[in-house]
């Protein structure tokens, strides 16, 4: 990208893992780690060439609203920093129990250190 080119920070619906098959393929073949208040799955890229997410939030977290801003947290952890990853690749956050009283802030930190542990950011 040009020097002074704005990058679109979207997460549009063909960037979502929606699919089951999605979930478990990751889930059995893909890599794991956990980092503070979420869990990263992540495996091979995409055939499209776009990296994709989805987001898991079991009801131990908490009740629908509890659930819906652990993933609302995680979504946006990741659209700010999508660009920054060094490959295209599936991802699969998961929310542990601990995101229930934590600020975007520490969500980010925690993503952020996930994402350094596992080596898919950019040097």
């Amino acid at each position: 990208m040009p020097a002074g080119a704005s990058t679109r920070l979207t997460l549009g619906a063909s960037q979502r893992l929606k699919q089951a098959r999605d979930f478990f393929r990751l889930k059995a073949g893909g890599r794991r780690l956990a980092r503070g208040c979420l869990l990263l799955n992540w495996g091979e890229p995409p055939p499209q060439g776009r990296s994709r997410l989805g987001v898991v939030a079991s009801k131990g977290i908490g009740n629908a609203v509890v659930r819906a801003r652990a993933k609302r947290l995680l979504r946006e952890a990741f659209r700010l920093h999508q660009h920054e990853l060094r490959a295209p690749s599936d991802v699969v956050l998961v929310a542990r129990n601990s995101i229930a009283n934590k600020a975007f802030a520490d969500v980010d930190r925690d993503f952020l250190s996930a994402l350094r542990a596992a080596g898919l950011l950019k040097p």
